[in-house]
């Protein structure tokens, strides 16, 4: 579960970088960061709780959304794309 806090730090941090402002939490690269954190706190759920497969299903569901704006940031600017994923380390 990502806390209010947490969303709000990723919002300042990611929002203003990319020049939207601060209060932006709509701009995709903020998306971005929100689902990455989600998705990471599942995963450490997955470590513990194997079997889980309903959760498993709201896990891809995340990954797909996050691909699709990643797709939508690379596609308009390929720079903010690049910025994006060597912050959150997500590809090589």
């Amino acid at each position: 579960m990502i806390t209010q806090e947490k969303t709000a730090e990723l919002v300042k941090e990611f929002g203003t970088e990319f020049g939207s402002g601060a209060t932006d939490a709509g701009c995709a690269p903020v998306q971005v960061a929100i689902l990455t954190t989600r998705i990471n706190n599942l995963m450490v759920h997955f470590e513990k709780h194997i079997h889980d497969y309903h959760s498993n299903r709201g896990l891809l569901k995340l990954i797909g959304r996050r691909r699709r704006l990643l797709k939508f940031i690379s596609k308009n600017d390929s720079a903010k794309y690049q910025t994006v994923i060597k912050k959150l380390g997500l590809r090589k």
